[in-house]
């Protein structure tokens, strides 16, 4: 009689596992399109401004998301059908992936902090240089874009200030009559650049290096952020798994 008893407490905490890892698994799933999102979001969003810094990490850790969130999207499949139909050897297919996402995620985490620290000294030494050397010279056409589109959307002007155009290629190679590029224009048109009055330029607002500083911290906040919370999520998906392999009946391994 006990042992009847012991076996149907076995069956009932295997359901309930069971039902606790498929629920799991379905806001796993939903997560693993946050992950996918938040990786593809950070590179199509902002891609043009990667081309302004001379390194991958950021590019790295919105990569190594978007491979987490396809991984993630495809061990949630694995994980329902392992649950439901309680094939430990799926099981163990699942807890393997559940483990490699982890390592992905605190991987993609650790990049975003780790280049967090440097991001300072790195935009400000690579910044200035790309504006100077750069700008509309052959073969430069991203950097270019990249720089207008900067100075417009952060309304900006130079890396530092509107003064760090006057070394710049663009304009001693020419001889150009402009004193900063048209993007610096509050009301770009034409040739506006001639002009570097307060009125006309984003003189006073102060250089792009420190707005585009804040602007990545903050997108690196989010990417580790993001990789860290879920990868510590995984680890209760991890904990369900393991009970319920060790609660399946021999006969349904």
């Amino acid at each position: 009689r006990m042992e009847t008893q012991r076996k149907k407490k076995n069956t009932c905490g295997t359901i309930c596992l069971k039902y606790l890892l498929f629920l799991f698994n379905i806001c796993f799933w939903l997560a693993g399109g946050a992950v996918l999102a938040v990786g593809v979001w950070t590179l199509v969003d902002k891609s043009d401004y990667i081309s302004l810094l001379n390194s991958g990490f950021y590019s790295a850790s919105a990569f190594i998301l978007i491979v987490a969130g396809v991984i993630v999207t495809l061990t949630g499949i694995i994980g329902c059908c392992a649950t439901l139909n309680e094939k430990r050897s799926l099981l163990i297919v699942y807890l393997v992936l559940l483990l490699c996402v982890f390592l992905l995620e605190i991987t993609a985490g650790v990049l975003a902090y780790v280049y967090q620290q440097q991001l300072d000294d790195e935009l400000r030494q690579n910044l200035k240089l790309n504006m100077q050397q750069k700008y509309l010279q052959p073969g430069q056409e991203s950097v270019t874009l990249s720089v207008d589109k900067l100075q417009q959307e952060f309304k900006c002007c130079g890396s530092h200030n509107f003064s760090d155009w006057r070394d710049s290629e663009w304009i001693r190679g020419e001889g150009t009559q402009q004193l900063v590029p048209d993007s610096c224009c509050k009301t770009p048109s034409s040739l506006c650049g001639r002009r570097d009055h307060p009125s006309n330029i984003y003189r006073v607002e102060g250089g792009c290096v420190e707005k585009l500083e804040d602007y990545i911290r903050s997108q690196l906040y989010i990417l580790g952020g993001v990789g860290v919370g879920i990868a510590f999520l995984q680890l209760v998906g991890m904990m369900f798994t393991c009970c319920l392999c060790r609660n399946l009946k021999e006969d349904l391994y």
